[in-house]
């Protein structure tokens, strides 16, 4: 029965083609704009890391002067680096990682191969198991090789390919502010949108091409890109960077056993703080935060308010855009109850009859999701060529194009419930003596 009801429908379609293209053309421009939006917001609120995310944490200490000080106010974005050592000195987190980005030149001993300026990041051993980084080829450092300051580093695939040709990487050496490094770990590609870990260069900054050790780094004078609030002397009359510089500008996550241990955790943040005010290194109250993945997002404010709003004005089209339908249907029905009132005489069933008609708005609804899934692509292109840095994300995924052609199919439906139920109550005696 079916095919049956389907072939009526696309006989009624072909009939009134004026409406039929009236009603596909309103559900695809819903459908196109809802869809554009909503692509946008799947790609700015999406868990980057959903297998640990609740089990992460950003730490943040306030270990500024008092200059400037409200209470209640954020701590500052970063730590020092003499804080961030003393917490991975410490270890009371499963992993911890200290980190922080810069771009250098990376070249090859073979004179052939011109040095690439690359992305870097400079950390400790636990990032890559904290982070769940996939190996194309070897692996990360050791906790050793981070107190003995070693020649080691990680690259990405991509890197891989410029510099050694997509070969074994393994063994070979890159050289960075004219030392020799022993890539010890090819990376597959590897992705994280946002990129949370370091929101200091961007939340939607390409992955790095090079890593290696936190102490390696300072050994090097590689510098530093990215967030800097420094207070006081700053960096008493040396680099900002050394150790003992009031200056933050060094991002720190912590991974725990499991969320319920972050209440511990936080203790710890709180006596290390007091400690250090007692000290005469902090003069500020306590004021520590600890946030998981999606709470540090939020606090970053990634997903913008506007992106929300047009969220939901792309809905509110889509609404009318079906009430639109809704009219365009009744008028359609209204206008066929003579064929109606025969089909009710000749042994139609009220069921029979609205059926009919909501396969027929389900049709619609199939060619109004194909054009609709056009109209999406073009925003979307429109979007991608948008200044915002998260333009090149927008791209219709699996899930995101099954969504498209659901939507337009429940809208579609819903659209047609009310003119198939004015269908079926047709009474076939009364269009009949009126023929």
């Amino acid at each position: 029965m079916f095919l049956h009801y389907l072939e009526l429908a696309a006989r009624s379609a072909r009939a009134s083609k004026g409406l039929s293209a009236l009603m596909v053309l309103a559900l695809a421009l819903g459908i196109g704009a809802c869809m554009t939006t909503l692509t946008v917001y799947h790609v700015l609120s999406g868990d980057p890391i959903p297998a640990k995310s609740a089990r992460l944490f950003n730490v943040q200490l306030d270990a500024a002067d008092r200059v400037g000080y409200k209470a209640g106010e954020e701590p500052t974005f970063d730590l020092s680096r003499f804080d961030a050592t003393a917490l991975l000195r410490d270890r009371k987190a499963k992993r911890q990682a200290m980190m922080s980005g810069v771009n250098v030149a990376i070249g090859v001993p073979d004179d052939r191969v011109k040095p690439i300026f690359s992305s870097t990041r400079y950390t400790t051993a636990d990032f890559f198991a904290m982070f769940d980084a996939p190996w194309a080829q070897g692996g990360g450092w050791s906790a050793a090789d981070d107190e003995g300051e070693a020649r080691v580093a990680v690259i990405s695939s991509a890197l891989n390919d410029k510099l050694f040709g997509g070969g074994n990487g393994i063994g070979r050496e890159v050289i960075v502010r004219g030392q020799a490094l022993r890539v010890v770990g090819v990376l597959k590609p590897w992705k994280f949108q946002p990129h949370f870990y370091d929101m200091t260069l961007g939340g939607f900054a390409e992955a790095e091409d090079l890593f290696l050790p936190f102490s390696t780094a300072m050994a090097l004078k590689v510098g530093h890109w990215g967030n800097m609030d420094c207070w006081g002397k700053g960096g008493n009359g040396g680099s900002p960077l050394d150790l003992n510089a009031s200056c933050a500008w060094v991002q720190y996550w912590v991974e725990l056993d499991k969320p319920e241990d972050a209440a511990a955790y936080r203790d710890y943040l709180v006596h290390y703080s007091e400690a250090q005010r007692a000290a005469g290194r902090f003069e500020r109250p306590t004021n520590v935060r600890l946030r998981n993945v999606m709470q540090w997002l939020d606090s970053q404010k990634v997903l913008p308010a506007d992106v929300r709003l047009q969220t939901w004005l792309a809905f509110g089209f889509l609404l009318v855009c079906v009430v639109n339908m809704v009219g365009l249907l009744l008028a359609k029905t209204l206008r066929r109850a003579g064929e109606i009132g025969v089909r009710r005489a000749l042994g139609a069933t009220r069921g029979a009859i609205f059926m009919q008609f909501v396969v027929e708005a389900g049709l619609l609804g199939g060619v109004g999701a194909l054009i609709g899934l056009a109209f999406a692509h073009g925003g979307l292109w429109l979007v991608r060529h948008s200044p915002n840095d998260y333009a090149r994300l927008a791209e219709l995924d699996a899930a995101m194009l099954a969504l498209t052609l659901g939507l337009a199919l429940v809208a579609s439906l819903c659209a047609g419930l009310l003119p198939a139920w004015r269908a079926a109550l047709v009474t076939p005696a009364v269009q009949l003596k009126v023929q």
